[in-house]
């Protein structure tokens, strides 16, 4: 949760850089803008905050709001945040990066539909291509986490629509894994085998998912499609994985057993 969380953070839109001159802001409240941005990139977030605040009493400002949302995430006033982005919204409906901003508030309060529909705006209204494709990406990680928390209360069917609905979005192979998991839940073993086989084809290089997981579970659709030989080499492969060792070698001396 905590490294989604600053994966997340990191590729944040911000306005840091100067205001044009050619802006509706007072000189005076560009200069606090421009301050409070400075001290924002230095890592002065309360500082930051008393820049914008001051700023906002001379011009009630679209990206104050959004600058002032960063500093207060920054500092985890995540309930702040999602005040001030509301306001920023207000004033210009059209501006992505709040909804950007919502996205990434929403999902630190795990609220993960609100933050998957303001993704979704994000997306929409951004006109650059990579930063569509990015947002498609949050919408995936979402969704996973809407996958497990439905997976706790043991909604099985819901996890896997919601699983859908991410990789859907973008090909994402932790949404993968826990597809092949829940599919050899409910027996449907061709789909787990081909989830897993997913996870494996988009474990991208930085992935937080290890092989070893995913050669656990298409072991366990293997068996389940009766590919006693296959099912062997993927045991092996998850032999790798500390989590998920014991639970392979178990399926192993089942097959040495001679006991499926």
């Amino acid at each position: 949760m905590k490294k989604t969380l600053v994966f997340l953070f990191a590729i944040l839109i911000s306005a840091v850089s100067v205001l044009a001159q050619n802006t509706e802001m007072s000189v005076e409240a560009k200069k606090l803008y421009n301050e409070g941005n400075k001290l924002l990139k230095s890592g002065d977030y309360n500082g930051a905050l008393a820049k914008y605040d001051e700023a906002l009493k001379i011009n009630e400002d679209y990206r104050l709001y959004y600058q002032k949302s960063i500093a207060l995430k920054k500092l985890r006033k995540y309930e702040d945040a999602e005040k001030v982005l509301k306001k920023c919204i207000k004033l210009n409906p059209d501006f992505p990066n709040a909804y950007n901003g919502l996205g990434t508030t929403y999902y630190a309060l795990k609220k993960y539909q609100l933050a998957v529909d303001n993704f979704e705006l994000f997306a929409q209204k951004t006109t650059n291509k990579k930063l569509k494709k990015r947002a498609k990406k949050y919408i995936a990680i979402a969704y996973t986490k809407l996958a497990e928390e439905v997976k706790k209360e043991h909604k099985t069917k819901e996890a896997i629509q919601y699983l859908l609905k991410a990789v859907d979005s973008y090909k994402y192979d932790a949404a993968y894994l826990l597809l092949a998991e829940l599919y050899n839940d409910t027996g449907e073993y061709q789909k787990a085998l081909e989830a897993a086989d997913n996870a494996l084809k988009y474990r991208g290089k930085k992935s937080k998912i290890s092989k070893g997981a995913i050669y656990y579970y298409k072991g366990l659709a293997l068996k389940g499609l009766k590919k006693k030989e296959e099912a062997k080499k993927a045991f092996k492969l998850a032999l790798k994985d500390k989590q998920y060792k014991q639970n392979a070698k178990y399926e192993l001396n089942l097959i040495k057993k001679g006991l499926w």
